[in-house]
């Protein structure tokens, strides 16, 4: 099976343009496509994840991926999707985080000599003139089709900055630059994307022709990947110190039966014949589905080792062993105690186990909290110090385990 095909059985692709052009070059490997990323955070997470395997897919197919960092449009932010405006970052944070993000990209993508690419469009956004941007580029754009566009309609009502009002010139932008600085004829996003990657198309378009070879595709990844990396904690994180392998394994463990089959299609690389046989399993081989889809995607991630320690880590605990090496823990600091002790909803709180006390305590309230394997029953429940010496294991639910120690 061509790659091209290959992503529409996997569910990848959700609308293109110029369908059998882009078919073509993907297929004999001579796109140069690019995605980006913007560094809200210092870590990527799995809707950044599912973006990177088509990456590594494109590139094992012979493409030429050209990796954007938005070390420039991280300035401005992007409103899709949101019903609010982002945080204003300052510049080194954004930095540091662009650095970040290389790192974690680097187990993924080969950025070897003549292989992909990486690229921060701080590099030419941040200095450009505004005059001049307005007449190069401004004047290619309708106010009237960008209010149009869904990632502006639905801010609207409560409010559109000007700020971000920007940002769909500025990805324009980039796809613009890279088509003429590094041959750059494809370009790939979310589906929450379509409108400003349309708009790098017809900038391309204007400026340099009808001829400029220049194609967009969208791909099923970012909502879907949004929808499933949230927890009550927050993103599920690639980073290690912010989302252990034991938790990424066990978040990914136990996904819900409807989406175990539609994650294996589109996050591993496990041939579609295997896993057009999986889709004939129900009942308890669903389970074994989502350890084969933990077991894939924590290898990717963290790698084989890891991926392994997380399985056992998690039948010694499923199957009532003792072994909790690899699970997550908490070190806590003597200011956290008071009279030589800590209250359980504090120590939830600590733990990052739920958001606020108030949660924690709705927990113990409907029995889901088990400290040791005790079911807790008080919500003023007291942790001592020597408890805390010796470790203590924390249960949330069937399935969430977390240690908490102090030395």
């Amino acid at each position: 099976m061509k790659i091209y095909d290959e992503l529409v059985a996997r569910g990848l692709i959700a609308q293109v343009t110029d369908e059998e052009e882009i078919k073509s070059l993907v297929n004999e490997g001579k796109a140069t496509f690019y995605i980006g990323f913007d560094p809200t955070a210092d870590s990527l997470h799995v809707g950044h994840f599912m973006a990177l395997c088509l990456v590594k897919r494109l590139q094992m197919a012979g493409n030429r991926p050209v990796v954007l960092v938005g070390g420039g449009t991280g300035y401005i932010g992007d409103p899709s999707g949101r019903t609010d405006m982002r945080s204003m970052m300052s510049p080194e944070t954004i930095q540091h985080n662009c650095e970040c993000f290389k790192k974690q990209m680097e187990r993924f993508i080969d950025f070897g000599e003549g292989k992909a690419i990486m690229v921060n469009n701080a590099d030419w956004l941040l200095d450009l003139n505004y005059i001049d941007l307005l007449r190069e580029v401004g004047a290619c754009f309708s106010v009237n089709n960008m209010l149009r566009a869904e990632c502006y309609k639905q801010r609207m009502e409560k409010g559109l900055s000007f700020l971000e009002f920007n940002y769909m010139i500025m990805q324009s932008y980039d796809f613009y630059y890279l088509f003429k600085n590094y041959g750059c004829n494809m370009q790939f996003g979310g589906d929450d994307q379509w409108s400003n990657m349309l708009g790098g198309t017809e900038l391309i378009r204007k400026k340099l022709g009808k001829d400029a070879y220049a194609m967009t595709i969208t791909l099923l990844l970012n909502s879907e990947g949004n929808k499933m990396g949230k927890t009550a904690k927050g993103a599920v994180w690639l980073d290690p110190n912010k989302t252990s392998p034991f938790e990424f394994y066990q978040y990914w463990r136990n996904i819900a039966d409807a989406d175990v089959l539609k994650c294996i299609r589109m996050l591993t690389f496990l041939p579609l014949e295997q896993i057009d046989e999986m889709d004939k399993w129900e009942g308890s081989q669903l389970n074994q589905a989502k350890e084969i889809l933990a077991w894939e995607l924590t290898s990717l991630v963290h790698g084989k080792e890891e991926a392994q320690k997380a399985k056992d880590a998690a039948h010694a605990l499923f199957g009532g062993g003792g072994d909790d090496a690899s699970m997550p823990a908490t070190k806590l600091e003597e200011s956290q105690l008071t009279d030589d002790q800590i209250g359980i909803l504090d120590l939830m709180l600590a733990c990052g186990l739920t958001p606020s006390k108030s949660e924690a305590r709705r927990l113990v309230q409907q029995g889901g909290v088990f400290l040791n394997d005790e079911k807790v029953t008080l919500a003023e429940q007291k942790i001592t110090r020597e408890q805390l010496r010796e470790g203590v294991k924390i249960r949330k639910g069937k399935k969430v385990f977390h240690k908490a120690f102090l030395d």
